[in-house]
């Protein structure tokens, strides 16, 4: 198959991929890395998105980000350093829409409280949950489990944050992980495809920004408290004095925007600087490299370092964010606890998986039911089993 694309040395391609764990034909006018784009997008992992949290709970409003509007974010990011730097654009943006589908109702609060839960049972985290959903949980196709993407597809949105086991090989893998390596193995120990890397930048951009924009739509900070936020402070102060009288909303949108490209010029600026210096030929040139190459100067690190601090101080350890990180993490745990003790109290598709021996296998069971849960489902699950007044 030809899939005529001009891309850099140092690209993953598409001709020179190492398959897929399940052997499966080419097609004619798609490449294996669209083609496992297109998956993502067509999975009912994917399409759930659309009701689990980025960091307000969804009923909250409807204008504030959902996990779904987030990584169409990223994607659109992604995708933007991925033409600048001759990267494969399919490639980077199926890491870009998958790395969140792991993810348990209301966001990192419902993680925990699951992680917690599990902990006896090798714990849970939403990494190892999103290979769990590629290669296994998504039950389509006649001839695998999983949607059965290609090894850089798997090794991109496994070590989109950076190898797993880089200087700390002692360290045990998560459940599914390391199971899944066994059989098909992901290189743990270096670093991702440049595509996973430019993938994992364009997330950090996207959070920040956004959830700088939902946290002004919340009135959880004002304008006046990013004064002293290196970046944002100077964004905000250099618009005000450009357009004075400018309306707030569109103040905000503008700042949200010139901030994103600024960061965004500055990776490709430095990653094509670190790519000179390490003269990478090749995209096992770059997994080879003892630092990623796709990254942010030392001066905007430090601008989006300070960002991250705001946010973790005036966001999300905001009380009404707290609030609600309580209730997710009562609702979570009190289903979890029920449907392990009586699992028959699970529907009955579920139930059925839950015949495995052991109480790990029916742990594993409920940890999969409810992560896949939305935040409306999960909140209605909770009604139903814990009102008494509640239909079933």
């Amino acid at each position: 198959m030809v899939w005529p694309v001009v891309r850099a040395p140092y690209a993953s391609k598409p001709e020179e991929s190492r398959g897929r764990l399940h052997v499966e034909p080419e097609h004619a006018v798609r490449s294996p890395f669209q083609r496992d784009r297109d998956r993502i997008v067509h999975s009912t992992a994917f399409r759930r998105l659309k009701h689990k949290t980025q960091v307000f709970v969804h009923p909250e409003g409807d204008h504030y980000r959902t996990r779904l509007t987030h990584s169409l974010e990223v994607a659109q990011i992604a995708r933007t350093v991925a033409r600048a730097l001759g990267l494969d654009e399919d490639l980077t943006e199926t890491v870009a829409l998958a790395h969140d589908l792991g993810h348990t109702p209301f966001g990192h609060a419902g993680e925990d409280a699951l992680n917690a839960e599990m902990a006896p049972f090798g714990g849970f985290s939403h990494n190892d949950q999103t290979l769990r959903i590629l290669t296994r949980l998504e039950r389509r196709y006649a001839e695998f489990d999983g949607l059965n993407l290609t090894w850089e597809a798997l090794e991109g949105t496994v070590k989109h944050n950076g190898p797993l086991r880089r200087g700390d090989a002692a360290r045990p893998l998560p459940p599914s992980i390391d199971e899944y390596n066994r059989r098909h193995d992901l290189a743990l120990d270096r670093f991702p495809g440049a595509e996973a890397q430019a993938a994992a930048l364009a997330d950090d951009i996207a959070y920040s920004n956004h959830d700088l924009d939902d946290g002004l739509r919340a009135g959880l900070f004002a304008l006046a408290d990013l004064a002293d936020v290196p970046l944002a402070g100077a964004t905000f102060a250099e618009l005000a004095q450009k357009y004075p009288g400018i309306e707030e909303t569109r103040l905000i949108h503008e700042a949200i925007r010139r901030m994103i490209d600024r960061m965004v010029g500055d990776v490709i600026a430095e990653t094509r600087r670190r790519l000179a210096a390490a003269g990478a030929r090749s995209a096992d040139d770059i997994r080879g490299l003892p630092e990623p190459v796709v990254a942010f100067s030392d001066d905007m690190r430090g601008h989006a370092a300070a960002l991250k601090a705001f946010l973790f101080e005036r966001m999300y350890r905001h009380y009404r964010v707290n609030r609600m990180s309580l209730k997710g993490q009562r609702v979570v745990r009190e289903l979890f606890r029920l449907f392990l003790s009586d699992p028959d109290c699970l529907p009955g598709e579920w139930r059925s998986l839950t015949a495995g021996p052991g109480e790990a296998a029916t742990a594993r069971t409920v940890a999969d039911y409810l992560a896949g849960m939305t935040d409306e489902y999960a909140l209605g699950e909770h009604r139903r089993l814990f009102d008494i007044y509640s239909s079933t």
